[in-house]
C-alpha cells in the first residue's frame, strides 16, 4: 500500500478497528476513511453502496462486527448472525462492485470445530461441529471467509482474511457478564481490590489452556498481511504461546495488586480444554508478536482504569 492510499477501515472504533487505525497512523498511512455506525449503517447495502460510490476507497479493513462473550452470543443469536452476515456481505460486495484493490476481513478463532485437534491448522475449518454457543457468530465469520474466497475465485478480486486468537488491550468491555474471560477478570479484581475482599472467586477449575494476543499486535499483523499476502487461504493471528486459567488470573491479581486470595470453583464449567491457533503460516513469513502477556495486561489495566475514571466523571 502506498503512504497516501485511500484506507477505509470499517469498525474503526471497535477494539480490533481502532488498533489498526493507530498502527496505519504510526505507519504513516494518513488518508484514513472512518464512519462512525451512525453516519454509515453497514447493515444497509443501499447506504453502503452509497459510501463507496462517493468515497471510492482503495483498500479496506474489515473489522465490524456485533461481538460478545458467551452469554451475548448465545441470547442474542438471531442478531449475531443477522448483522455480522449483512456488514459482511454489503461490503464485500461494494468493495467488488468498486475495485477495490484489496481487502481484508477480520474473523475469529471460534470458527473452528469445538473438538479441533490442537493447535488448530486453517485446515480444520468445516471438519467437524462448532461450539453451540457462539455457533450462529461463527457461522457469519465463516461465511466471510468463504465470501472472500468465491469473489477471489469468480472475480479475481485479491480479499484475503485473517483469523485472530484471543484479543484484549485498549478498548476493551469490561462489563462482568457481556465480557470475555480476561477484561471480565480485569473488572473483577479490581473490584475485590477497591471493596478489601478476602478473595475472588474463578469460574471451573482454572486448568483449561488458552491463548491471548494484546490487540495492537493484532492490528500490526493486520497491516503486515495487507502489505505482503495475497493468497487464498485465510490466515491465522496468534502468540503460539498458551497459559492456564489459573496462571493468568494470578498474573492479573498481581498487575491490579490484589492482596486476596484466589478460589477456583470446579463446580462452574471449564469450557474446552485446550484452545491454541496454530500460527506457523504466518510465522514463517517474518511476522511475531511483539507484546508479553505480563506486559499487555499492565496496559489493559491502566486502560480500564482510565475508562473507570471517565464514567466516574461523567455521573
Amino acid at each position: 500500500m502506498e503512504l497516501s492510499a485511500k484506507i477505509f477501515v470499517a469498525g474503526h472504533r471497535g477494539m480490533a478497528g481502532s488498533a489498526i487505525v493507530r498502527e496505519l497512523r504510526r505507519q504513516g498511512y494518513d488518508n484514513l476513511v472512518l464512519k462512525t455506525s451512525d453516519k454509515l449503517d453497514l447493515r444497509s447495502q443501499q447506504k453502503v453502496d452509497e459510501f463507496f460510490d462517493a468515497e471510492q476507497p482503495e483498500y479496506v479493513f474489515i473489522a465490524a462486527a456485533k461481538v460478545g462473550g458467551i452469554l451475548a452470543n448465545n441470547t442474542y443469536r438471531a442478531e449475531f448472525l443477522y448483522d455480522n452476515l449483512a456488514i459482511e456481505m454489503n461490503v464485500i460486495h461494494a468493495a467488488y462492485k468498486n475495485k477495490v484493490k484489496k481487502l481484508l476481513f477480520l474473523g475469529s478463532s471460534c470458527i473452528y470445530p469445538k473438538m479441533a485437534p490442537q493447535p488448530m491448522k486453517e485446515d480444520y475449518l468445516l471438519t467437524g461441529l462448532l461450539e453451540s454457543t457462539n455457533e450462529p457468530y461463527a457461522i457469519a465469520k465463516i461465511t466471510g471467509i468463504k465470501l472472500c474466497e468465491a469473489y477471489r475465485d469468480q472475480y479475481g478480486c485479491n480479499f484475503i482474511a485473517a483469523m485472530p486468537t484471543n484479543l484484549y488491550g485498549q478498548g476493551d468491555n469490561y462489563h462482568l457478564s457481556n465480557s470475555h474471560v480476561l477484561p471480565a477478570l480485569i473488572r473483577k479484581f479490581h473490584e475485590a481490590k477497591e471493596s478489601s475482599s478476602e478473595f475472588v472467586e474463578v469460574w471451573g477449575s482454572g486448568t483449561p489452556l488458552r491463548e491471548f494476543m494484546y490487540v495492537d499486535d493484532l492490528a500490526s499483523a493486520c497491516v503486515f498481511l495487507m502489505e505482503r499476502y495475497d493468497g487464498r487461504t485465510f490466515v491465522n493471528v496468534g502468540s503460539g504461546e498458551e497459559i492456564t486459567i489459573k496462571e493468568v488470573a494470578e498474573t492479573i491479581k498481581e498487575v491490579v495488586g490484589f492482596k486476596g486470595a484466589l478460589k477456583f470453583d470446579a463446580t462452574k464449567p471449564d469450557g474446552t480444554p485446550r484452545k491454541l491457533m496454530d500460527s506457523t503460516r504466518l510465522h514463517e513469513m517474518g511476522w511475531k508478536h511483539a507484546t508479553s502477556l505480563h506486559a499487555g495486561l499492565t496496559k489493559a489495566y491502566g486502560f480500564f482504569l482510565e475508562e473507570m475514571k471517565q464514567q466516574t466523571r461523567q455521573n
